[in-house]
């Protein structure tokens, strides 16, 4: 039997997975949700340009999308914060429908939402559902892809991850997520307000040390702006030299012995690309994937690869590592 997917959000990333899902021969699209009236009732092809799909509907809700049909899954990609995402995926799960979400704070939601948490997880259990947080940063290249390298280990004393970003190669939205163009004082004070900046890094070492079981301290976050030193122009904008051009995102932790430590840069004509788990421990790994893990692109994977593993897992708010290995399928 084919897997009834439904999407919900239809923006950049929202459309790149429906068009992936669209493409595997164990998912059947059944419909898709999003707030633009520009897209409700529209068919789907229209929206995304998938043929085959002229009489699957945008709805404007769950709600309603449920009327018509019942997917097994739902590929949410609409918000970062777990508290804006209960509201929007409490009615699927109360309809015993899965939920994969590109929702960043959903990988690890015990950290910010501990209450929240358990709440999703017996509505879970309650109504036979799963919710998972997934993606590629967090979800993979910084905190699964280094769980999954500790079990050739013997010994961990201290992890260290660090991902460098060209983002001119990235979509405009997460440019400007970035603060692109901004004076360097007015991105700290949106950074402040949880207003700017990547979601997520609190997260990926949360989930790294409750995977190795480290009882750690308070995390240590800093996030400063990275500073243009030369005019940058892309696809979508022009940052002028001395402006904000991306960010350095940093977060450690330790149980008192035993080092975590998370390092992002992203930012606009980044240099040398890379994705890099350091190891310390026996036997010692260093791995380095040159060029990087493509957010955008591998994000969609991640999303849509999840699907069946999901699926197969327990009911409740599940963590990437309460899944199997992911893997393309």
């Amino acid at each position: 039997m084919k897997i009834k997917i439904a999407q919900f959000g239809l923006g950049p990333i929202g459309v790149e997975t429906l068009k992936l899902a669209a493409t595997k021969p164990w998912a059947q699209i059944v419909g898709g949700v999003d707030i633009d009236p520009a897209k409700i009732g529209r068919s789907l092809t229209e929206v995304t340009g998938i043929k085959g799909l002229e009489k699957v509907r945008v709805y404007s809700s769950f709600a309603e999308l449920a009327k018509k049909t019942k997917p097994h899954v739902v590929l949410h990609t609409a918000v970062s914060r777990t508290k804006t995402a209960f509201p929007q995926i409490e009615p699927m799960i109360k309809a015993g429908v899965s939920v994969v979400s590109s929702c960043e704070e959903l990988l690890f939601p015990q950290l910010r939402e501990p209450a929240l948490a358990k709440k999703i997880d017996a509505l879970c259990r309650k109504h036979k559902a799963r919710v998972l947080g997934t993606g590629v940063n967090p979800g993979f290249v910084m905190d699964t892809l280094a769980v999954c390298l500790t079990g050739v280990c013997r010994t961990v004393e201290s992890i260290e991850i660090e991902r460098v970003v060209n983002a001119s190669l990235r979509r405009m939205p997460l440019q400007k997520k970035i603060g692109s163009g901004l004076p360097p004082d007015e991105f700290r004070r949106l950074f402040r307000e949880n207003k700017m900046g990547h979601v997520g890094l609190v997260e990926s070492i949360s989930l790294i040390a409750h995977c190795l079981n480290w009882k750690i301290g308070k995390i240590k976050e800093t996030c400063e702006p990275v500073i243009a030193d030369h005019n940058i122009k892309t696809e979508f904008l022009e940052v002028k030299k001395g402006l904000t051009c991306g960010i350095h995102h940093r977060a450690e932790a330790n149980d008192g012995k035993k080092t975590l430590v998370l390092d992002l840069k992203m930012y606009l004509d980044a240099k040398d690309p890379r994705d890099a788990v350091k190891i310390i421990g026996d036997p010692p790994i260093d791995s380095i994937i040159r060029g990087g893990v493509h957010g955008d692109r591998a994000t969609v994977a991640a999303l849509v690869n999840a699907v069946p593993n999901v699926l197969r897992a327990q009911y409740g708010m599940l963590l990437m590592t309460d899944i199997a290995v992911p893997r393309v399928g």
